[in-house]
C-alpha cells in the first residue's frame, strides 16, 4: 500500500555515539524512569509556581497541580509492575512527561527536562515493534512534541528547548518502531523541524547548525527507507491524493509554536502570542524577504482548499511514499522563489542570499543519494524530479555562487547515476544551458563559475558510460544537440593555454579529456574490439523522423540503429548547409541522399524544417510564408508537427515562432498565423469559439508584443487597452477578462522574439521552452544504456581524436611538473591503444608525429653535449620512452609515423646511444651457415670479419665510448673528471634508452601486420636517402649503412613474408649497387646483405627462388673497381649459398646467375679457388647436375679449364668434371626413353659438352690441351655409347667439333698464333687425327646410310690432305707423314670390306670412287696402286685400325 514493510529489523541510520545501549533488565528500566521523574519534579520545584507549597488553583480541592500529581503517581507505580516492559502500555510512563511538554504553563527549563526524559526513553530501546500499543505511543510523542508550548524566560533556555525538540523528533524517526508512524506524523515532524530551522536564524549559531543538521538527518532517515517500500499497490503511491495534502496542510495551522507575553506575580514575562502556521515572525530570520510566504503556502503537505477531501485513510497509514512525495515537493518548493524573478538569463538570476537554496539543495541531494534508483518505481516522485526539481536546477545552475553551482552539479551527477534513463532531455538541456555555457569564458561567467562547471564536467567524464551514452542518446538523435561533441570540444579547447601559463583550469580539462579516453581504453579490455563497420548506406527513401529501433536494450539492434541515425543527422546538417546557400540545391542534395523522396511531398519538407538544426530561419520563414500552393501545404504540415494540447496561447505562439523568423510581409504573416491558429484551435480549443478567434487573438498578441518591447513606441498599451481591443472576437462574445489579463502580463513580462536566435542548441531556457521540453520528454525514444563494451567508441574517437591529441600535446609542452607529464603520457598511451584497436592508423600516425617533437631527437641539437642535455630533460626522456612504447605495443597500426620514429632512432645512433643489437636479426644466433668440409661458419664469419659493425657511429664505440669523450678535450689541457650531475644525467640517459627496447622493433618485426611492415621498410629506404655517385659525407654514409642494416634485419626476420618486402629491398640495394663506383661500406653492406638474404631465404621460399637468385645479377653489374675489391668475399658467400641451397635452385635462370658469378671468379687470383670449389660441389658425381643447369655448369667448368690463373691441375680437374658429366647424360637418356619422350635435348647437351671440350683443346698449355683431347675422345667413343646419339647429332659433331678443331689446329700451325705459345703441337695434331679416324670408323655403318655421307667423307679426306702438307715450325712433321697414310689406308680397307667404297657403288653418287681416289692420290699415291689388286682380310684390317 505504498508504505514501509513491517519488519522486526529495519536498517536505519546509525545511532548517535551518545545514545544509550538497550537495557534488558526491567529493574534498570524502572530506575531509569524513576530518575527521570525525579529530575522533572526537581526542576519544577525551583519555580515559585510549582514549589511554594500552597495551592496553585483557587477553589480546587487538589493540593498539587495535576502535572506534579501524575508524575508522582507514575513514581509510585513503576516499581510495582512485575511484567516485562514491552507488555506495558508506553502511554502509562510517557504521558506524564508529554503532558508537561504540551502544557503552556511550564517554563523552558521544565519543558527541556521533560523532553530529555522522553529522548532517553526513546533511545534506550524501551520501544520497539514488540511493545504493546507502540503505534499509539509514538503518535502521542510526535503530537506532544510538535505542539510543544512553554514560557520563554530567557533566550538561552529557549534555544535549549528547541534543540531538545529536534533531538526527540529525530529519535522518533530513528527508533526501531518508527515505521509505525503515519504519513501525517512524519510530515508534522519535518514541518516542525523546518520551523525551528526558520526561527533559528535569530538565535545562536549552535542552534542554527543543530537545526539544519537535524533536518538533514530526518530527510536522510526518511528517504533511506524508500528501497524498502512495499509498492505492490502502486495506485495509492502514485495517486498523491489531495486528502493527504489537506490533512498535512492543516498541521501547519493546528500545530504551531505558541508564544504569549503577560506579566505574572513575579514580574516575569510570559510568551503567549497567537499561533501561526509556522509559529515564527517574518522578521525573525536571516532568510531574505523572498522566503516570505514560503512557510505558509509551501509547507509540507500544503494544498489549496479546492483539492481538500475528507479521506483520512492514507494519512493514518504507516508512512511511505505519500509523505515522501509531499516532503520532496516541499523541498522543491523552497527553490520556487525563482518564479518571482523569472528565468531570464541575461541578468543575474540569483538576487537573494544563497543560504536558502543551499540548504534546500543539500536536503534534496541527500534524499536522492539515499533513495537512489528506487525513485524510478514511484512515478509521483519521478515526476517531481523530471519537472519541478530540474527546472529549478536549471535556474540555480546559473547562480553566481560557486557553492550553489557545485551543489547543483552534485545533484545532477547523482540523478545521472540513478535515474538517467528517465532524464534524457533534462540532461541535454543541463549540459547545453549550464555546463557548456558556464565553462566557456566568452559567456561572461566568472572564473569561479568556470572552474566549478569544469570540475563537474570532469566528474561526469569519470563515469565510464557517460560520454558513450551522451553520444548514443543525444548526438545520434536528430532532435537533440551534439552534446558529446560539444563537451569533447570544450575539454580540448579548455586544455589549451593560449598566451598564458598552465593553470588549474587547463589541468582540470586535461583530466576530463583523459578520463574519457581512458574509459574507452578500458572498454577495449572488457570486450572484443569492434572492427571497422561498414558505412551506413540508405538505398531508398524512408521518413527519417520515424526511424525506430526494434529493441533499445539489445546492442544487436540499437548499435546499428544509432549509427544509422547519426548518419541521417550528419546528412541533414550537410543538407542544411546547402539549403542556407541555396534552398533548391539543399533539397536536391537531400533527395540525392534518399532522405527526401524524389518527388517532394509537403510532409517530408515540413519535417526537414522542423527537426533539422542549423537552418537559416530567415529562409525557412520566407519558404513557409510563400503563396505557392506547395509552400502553403508545407506550412500546414509544419504547424501539424507541434503539440499545443492544453497549452496557453502565448506559450504555443512562442514555441511556434522560435523555429523560424516571421516574414515581414503582411500576407505572409497572415498565412503563417492562419496555419498556427488552425493547429492551436484543433488541439486546445478551451474557451475559444473558433479558429478565427485564435487567429485574431494571435495577431493581437504580436501587436502587443511589438508595442511593449519596441523602444520606438513611446506610449505603451495598457491592460485595459488590450482588453478593449479584443472585445467580441470570440464568436461575437468577449473572452474572460482574467484570461486576457494573464496573456497581457505574460507578453509584457517576457517578449515573444519574432527574430529567433540562429544556430543550434539552447541559448536560454525560457518557461515556454521548458513546457515544450516536458512534452517532448514523454515522447522521446527510450534512453540507451551503454555497458562496458566498445560499440560506439570508434565513431566517438574519430570525432575527438584530433583535438584530443592536440590538447594533450600542448599541455605536455607547457607543463613543468612530473605529475602532469605522467598524466599526459597516460593519455598518449590510451589514445594509441584506442587508435590501434579500432584501426585508426591516421590518428596513431598523428600521435607519433606529435610525440616525436617532444623527444628533441628530431631537431638538430644546438647544445654542446646533447647526451647530457637529454639526460637532464625529463620531458624529452618521457616522450622518448612513450614513442617507443607505442612503437612496440601498437606498431601494427603505424604507417607514416615510422619515418618520425626512425628519425629518433637515427639521432640516437649518431649520438652513439643505441644498443649494438638494434641492427641484428633474430636468425644470427640460431642459424649460422656452416662449411660442411671445414666445419666452420662461413657466412657469419665473413660478415663479422669483413663487414664493419655499424651499430654505433665510427667516432665512438657505444654509449660508454660516447660518454668517455666527455672526459677529454681537444686542447692540450689536462682531462677533467665529470661532475656528479653529468654522471647522473648519463645514467638517466642510459636507463631511458634501455627502457625503450628499440631493438624489439626490428627483432620482433615478424609479428607486425603486413601494411605496417611495408611502411617500416619504406621508411627505412626513405631515411637512408638516395645513394650518390659522388662520395657523400661520412655521416650520411653512416646513416645509409645503418638504415640498410635495419632493412636487411627486417627482411631476414620476415622470411615468411619476404614477398611483401622484396621489391622494395631489391630496388634499394640495386640503387646502391648501380650508383657506386668506388668501394665503400655502403655497397659492401648492400652486396653481402643481398647474398645473406638469398642464403637464408632460399630454403624456405621456393616460389621466390628465381626472384632471389635473379637479384644476384646485381653483383655482375658492380663497377669493376668495386667488384675487384670484394670478389673473394663475394665468392665465399656464393659458395656458401650453393652448398647450403643447391637442391633448392631449380630454374635455369637461377643457375645461370650462380654459374655466371662463379665463372667471373675463374680469372680472379684470390677468388678462383673458392669459386672452383663451389663448381666442384655442383658437378662432382653429378649430384646437383640437372638438365636445367647442365649446359651452364659446362660453360663454367670450361672457363675454369681455360683459366690460367689457377694451376694446370685445376684446369685438368675442370676437364674431368666436364668429361665425367657424360654419365649424367646417359642416366637422363634412359629416363627419357622410359617415359617415351624425345631425346633431342640430351643430344644437344652432349653436343655442348664436346663443343666445350673442343674449345679447351685449343689451350696453349700442352697438358691441358692433350687432356682435353683425351676427354673429348672419351666422350665421343665410350661415353657416347650410352647416349645413343642420332646421326644428325653426329653430323653436327663432325662439322662443328672435329672438323672445326682440326681446322683451328691447322691455323695455329700455319702461324695464326705464336708457335712459342703452343708447345709440342705435333703430338696434339697426331692425337686429333687419330680421334677423327677412330670416331669415323666407329660410326661408319650408320653414317654410310646418309645421303650426306659423301660430303662427310670428302671432309675427312680433305683434312688428311691438308695435314699432309702441314708444316710445324717451318717444316713438315714426320709423324704426320707416317700417320696419315696409315690412317687413310686403314679407313679405305674398312670401307671396302663393308662394301662402302666400290667402283660400282651408287652410295654417295657415281663420283664417290673417283673423288676418293683423287684425294688419296694427293695424300699418298701408293695407296691407289694397291686398291684394285690387294685382297684384304677384314679381321686384320680392323686390328690395324
Amino acid at each position: 500500500m505504498g508504505r514501509l514493510k513491517l519488519q522486526s529489523e529495519i536498517s536505519s541510520i546509525e545511532e548517535e555515539p551518545g545514545d544509550c545501549e538497550v537495557m534488558s533488565n526491567k529493574g534498570a528500566f524502572a530506575c531509569m524512569v524513576n530518575s527521570e521523574v525525579g529530575a522533572v519534579l526537581a526542576v519544577m520545584r525551583r519555580n515559585v509556581r510549582w514549589g511554594g507549597g500552597g495551592r496553585y488553583m483557587a477553589g480546587d480541592d487538589q493540593l498539587e497541580h495535576s502535572l506534579i500529581q501524575s508524575l508522582k503517581t507514575l513514581r509510585k507505580q513503576i516499581f510495582l509492575w512485575e511484567h516485562q516492559w514491552n507488555t506495558i502500555d508506553p502511554a502509562v510512563y510517557l504521558m506524564p512527561f508529554l503532558d508537561v511538554i504540551r502544557s503552556d504553563e511550564t517554563g523552558a527549563p521544565i519543558t527541556g527536562v521533560a523532553l530529555s526524559s522522553v529522548y532517553k526513553i526513546l533511545t534506550v530501546g524501551m520501544l520497539d515493534l514488540n511493545t504493546v500499543n507502540v503505534e499509539s505511543a509514538l503518535h502521542s510523542v510526535v503530537d506532544a512534541v510538535t505542539s510543544c508550548r512553554f514560557e520563554v524566560t530567557d533566550p538561552a533556555s529557549e534555544e535549549v528547548v528547541l534543540m531538545k525538540i529536534l533531538q526527540v523528533l529525530l529519535a522518533c524517526m530513528k527508533s526501531k518502531a518508527s515505521i509505525v508512524l503515519s504519513n501525517q506524523h512524519v510530515c508534522n515532524i519535518v514541518n516542525t523541524c523546518f520551523r525551528v530551522v526558520h526561527q533559528a536564524g535569530t538565535k545562536g549559531e549552535l542552534l542554527q547548525r543543530i537545526a539544519r543538521h537535524t533536518m538533514h538527518e530526518l530527510v536522510r532517515c526518511i528517504f533511506s527507507h524508500l528501497p524498502d517500500i512495499d509498492h505492490t499497490k502502486q495506485a495509492i503511491t502514485d495517486g498523491g491524493d489531495p486528502s493527504i495534502r489537506t490533512e498535512m496542510g492543516g498541521l501547519d495551522k493546528d500545530y504551531a509554536f505558541g508564544v504569549k507575553q503577560s506579566d505574572n506575580g513575579n514580574g516575569s514575562i510570559e510568551y503567549d502570542a497567537p499561533p501561526s502556521s509556522v509559529g515564527f515572525a517574518s522578521n525573525a530570520s536571516n532568510f531574505s524577504g523572498s522566503m516570505e510566504g514560503l512557510v505558509d503556502e509551501n509547507a509540507v503537505g500544503y494544498v489549496s482548499n479546492k483539492e481538500a477531501t475528507n479521506d483520512m485513510h492514507l494519512t493514518l497509514e504507516p508512512y511511505g511514499v505519500p509523505c515522501m512525495v509531499e516532503i520532496f515537493r516541499f523541498l522543491c518548493s523552497m527553490l520556487n522563489v525563482v518564479e518571482q524573478t523569472g528565468m531570464a538569463s541575461r541578468s543575474n538570476p540569483i538576487v537573494f542570499d544563497e543560504d536558502v537554496p543551499l540548504f534546500a539543495l543539500g536536503l534534496i541531494n541527500s534524499s536522492i543519494e539515499l533513495a537512489g534508483p528506487s525513485i524510478h518505481q514511484h512515478p509521483k516522485l519521478l515526476s517531481l524530479i523530471q519537472d519541478e526539481l530540474f527546472c529549478n536546477l536549471m535556474h540555480f545552475g546559473l547562480s553566481m555562487s560557486p557553492l550553489i553551482l557545485s551543489t547543483v552539479c552534485s545533484i545532477v551527477l547523482n540523478l545521472f547515476h540513478h535515474l538517467r534513463m528517465d532524464l534524457k532531455l533534462q540532461l541535454e538541456v543541463f549540459f547545453s544551458c549550464v555546463i557548456l555555457k558556464l565553462a566557456q569564458s566568452r559567456h561572461g561567467a566568472s572564473y569561479q563559475q568556470q572552474e566549478v562547471a569544469m570540475e563537474a564536467l570532469v566528474d561526469f567524464c569519470r563515469q565510464k558510460s557517460f560520454m558513450a551514452e551522451m553520444y548514443a542518446n543525444l548526438d545520434c538523435d536528430i532532435t537533440c544537440r551534439n552534446v558529446f561533441e560539444d563537451l569533447a570540444n570544450l575539454l580540448s579547447k579548455s586544455a589549451f593555454p593560449v598566451n598564458c601559463p598552465l593553470s588549474v583550469m587547463h589541468i582540470l580539462a586535461l583530466d576530463g579529456l583523459i578520463a574519457v579516453i581512458q574509459g574507452m581504453a578500458e572498454r577495449i579490455e572488457n570486450s572484443t574490439p569492434v572492427l571497422e563497420q561498414a558505412p551506413v548506406v540508405i538505398e531508398e527513401c524512408t521518413p527519417f523522423w520515424t526511424v525506430k529501433c526494434e529493441d533499445y536494450a539489445d546492442p544487436h539492434y540499437w548499435v546499428a540503429f544509432v549509427r544509422r541515425r547519426k548518419y541521417i543527422k550528419r546528412m541533414l546538417m550537410i543538407g542544411a548547409d546547402h539549403f542556407n546557400r541555396d534552398p533548391k540545391k539543399g533539397l536536391e542534395y537531400l533527395q540525392g541522399t534518399h532522405l527526401l523522396p524524389d518527388k517532394l511531398d509537403p510532409r517530408s519538407v515540413a519535417c526537414f524544417f522542423r527537426y533539422t538544426s542549423g537552418l537559416d530561419k530567415n529562409l525557412v520563414g520566407d519558404f513557409l510564408g510563400n503563396h505557392d500552393e506547395f509552400c502553403v501545404r508545407v506550412l500546414h504540415e509544419f504547424a501539424g508537427t507541434f503539440d499545443f494540447e492544453d497549452m496557453n496561447l502565448d506559450t504555443a505562439l512562442r514555441l511556434f515562432l522560435e523555429t523560424f523568423r516571421l516574414p515581414g510581409e503582411s500576407q505572409k504573416i497572415q498565412r503563417v498565423l492562419e496555419a498556427f491558429s488552425e493547429r492551436y484551435y484543433e488541439q486546445s480549443p478551451h474557451i475559444l469559439a473558433n479558429k478565427d478567434a485564435a487567429l485574431v487573438l494571435s495577431y493581437s498578441l504580436i501587436m502587443l508584443n511589438t508595442d511593449q518591447h519596441n523602444v520606438q513606441v513611446k506610449k505603451k498599451m495598457t491592460e485595459e487597452d488590450f482588453i478593449r481591443n479584443n472585445r467580441r472576437i470570440n464568436g461575437g462574445n468577449d473572452l474572460p477578462r482574467e484570461y486576457l489579463s494573464e496573456l497581457y502580463h505574460s507578453i509584457c513580462k517576457n517578449e515573444i522574439r519574432t527574430i529567433p536566435e540562429q544556430g543550434t542548441g539552447f541559448h536560454e531556457m525560457t518557461p515556454s521552452r521548458w513546457i515544450d521540453l516536458m512534452r517532448k520528454s514523454k515522447k522521446t525514444p527510450p534512453y540507451i544504456t551503454c555497458d562496458s563494451r566498445s560499440f560506439l567508441d570508434r565513431d566517438m574517437f574519430a570525432i575527438m581524436s584530433g583535438p584530443t591529441i592536440a590538447a594533450i600535446s600542448v599541455v605536455f609542452d607547457h607543463a613543468e611538473h612530473e605529475d602532469v607529464f605522467n598524466t599526459c603520457v597516460d593519455g598518449f598511451l590510451a589514445v594509441a591503444k584506442i587508435s590501434a584497436c579500432h584501426h585508426l592508423e591516421d590518428v596513431l600516425d598523428d600521435l607519433v608525429v606529435s610525440l616525436c617533437k617532444f623527444t628533441t631527437l628530431t631537431n638538430p641539437s644546438l647544445v654542446e653535449e646533447p647526451v647530457l642535455a637529454f639526460g637532464d630533460d625529463t620531458k624529452a626522456r618521457m616522450a622518448t620512452v612513450t614513442v617507443f612504447t607505442i612503437a612496440n605495443r601498437f606498431g601494427d597500426y603505424i604507417r607514416t609515423g615510422w619515418r618520425n620514429i626512425l628519425d629518433c632512432i637515427l639521432r640516437l645512433h649518431k649520438l652513439g646511444l643505441l644498443p649494438a643489437r638494434v641492427a641484428s636479426d633474430a636468425a644470427d644466433d640460431s642459424e649460422p651457415s656452416v662449411d660442411p668440409v671445414h666445419g666452420k661458419p662461413v657466412a657469419s664469419t665473413v660478415s663479422a670479419s669483413h663487414i664493419p659493425t655499424i651499430a654505433t657511429p665510427r667516432r665512438s664505440s657505444g654509449l660508454m665510448g660516447r660518454f668517455s669523450q666527455l672526459l677529454s678535450l681537444d686542447t692540450e689541457e689536462p682531462r677533467s673528471q665529470p661532475t656528479e650531475q653529468q654522471l647522473a644525467a648519463h645514467q638517466r640517459t642510459l636507463q631511458t634508452i634501455q627502457s625503450c627496447h628499440i631493438d624489439n622493433i626490428f627483432t620482433e618485426s615478424k609479428f607486425l601486420h603486413a601494411d605496417s611492415l611495408l611502411q617500416l621498410a619504406r621508411a627505412l629506404v626513405w631515411a637512408a636517402g638516395r645513394p650518390q655517385k659522388v662520395s657523400s659525407s661520412p655521416e650520411d654514409e653512416d646513416t645509409a649503412v645503418f638504415c640498410l642494416e635495419l632493412l636487411i634485419a627486417i627482411a631476414l626476420n620476415n622470411r615468411d613474408r619476404i614477398s611483401l618486402l622484396w621489391q622494395g629491398v631489391y630496388e634499394h640495394i640495386a640503387n646502391i649497387v648501380q650508383s657506386t663506383v668506388m668501394p665503400c661500406a655502403l655497397v659492401e653492406k648492400a652486396v653481402f646483405g643481398l647474398l645473406r638474404i638469398c642464403q637464408r631465404l632460399l630454403p624456405y621460399k621456393e616460389n621466390l627462388a628465381d626472384e632471389l637468385l635473379r637479384s644476384l645479377q646485381l653483383v655482375l653489374k658492380l663497377d669493376a673497381r668495386v667488384a675487384d675489391a670484394y670478389c673473394e668475399h663475394i665468392t665465399q658467400e656464393v659458395t656458401s649459398l650453393v652448398k647450403a641451397n643447391a637442391m633448392h635452385i631449380r630454374s635455369q635462370m637461377g643457375w645461370r646467375t650462380i654459374t655466371s658469378l662463379l665463372s667471373i671468379t675463374a680469372r680472379h687470383p684470390e677468388a678462383s679457388d673458392v669459386g672452383f670449389e663451389a663448381l666442384m660441389f655442383i658437378m662432382s658425381d653429378g649430384v646437383h647436375l640437372s638438365p636445367t643447369n647442365y649446359i651452364l655448369c659446362l660453360d663454367a667448368a670450361r672457363q675454369f679449364a681455360e683459366s690460367r690463373v689457377g694451376s694446370t691441375e685445376r684446369s685438368v680437374r675442370a676437364l674431368d668434371l666436364m668429361a665425367e658429366s657424360i654419365t649424367c647424360l646417359s642416366r637422363w637418356k634412359e629416363l627419357i626413353e622410359e617415359a617415351s619422350k624425345t631425346s633431342q635435348e640430351i643430344d644437344e647437351m652432349w653436343l655442348r659438352l664436346v663443343q666445350g671440350l673442343r674449345k679447351v683443346c685449343l689451350d696453349q698449355r700442352e697438358e691441358v690441351r692433350n687432356h682435353a683431347l683425351s676427354s673429348l675422345q672419351r666422350c665421343m667413343t665410350v661415353g657416347a655409347e650410352g647416349i645413343r646419339l642420332s646421326l644428325a647429332s653426329w653430323l653436327q659433331c663432325f662439322d662443328q667439333v672435329i672438323f672445326t678443331m682440326l681446322d683451328d689446329f691447322l691455323e695455329i700451325t700455319h702461324g695464326g698464333h705464336s708457335t712459342k705459345d703452343y708447345r709440342n703441337m705435333e703430338g696434339t695434331l697426331v692425337h686429333a687425327l687419330k680421334l677423327m679416324s677412330k670416331v669415323f670408323l666407329q660410326l661408319l655403318p650408320q653414317l654410310s646410310q646418309l645421303t650426306s655421307f659423301c660430303k662427310l667423307w670428302l671432309g675427312i679426306l680433305g683434312r688428311m690432305e691438308k695435314y699432309t702438307k702441314a708444316k710445324i715450325r717451318g717444316k713438315k712433321s714426320e709423324k704426320l707423314q707416317e700417320l696419315i697414310p696409315e690412317l687413310l689406308k686403314n679407313t679405305l680397307l674398312v670401307m671396302k670390306s663393308r662394301g662402302i667404297l666400290v667402283r660400282t657403288s651408287a652410295i654417295g653418287g657415281d663420283g664417290l670412287w673417283e673423288l676418293t681416289w683423287l684425294h688419296v692420290n694427293n695424300v699418298d699415291p701408293s695407296l691407289q696402286k694397291l686398291a684394285s689388286s690387294y685382297r684384304f682380310r677384314g679381321v686384320d684390317v680392323v686390328k690395324a685400325g
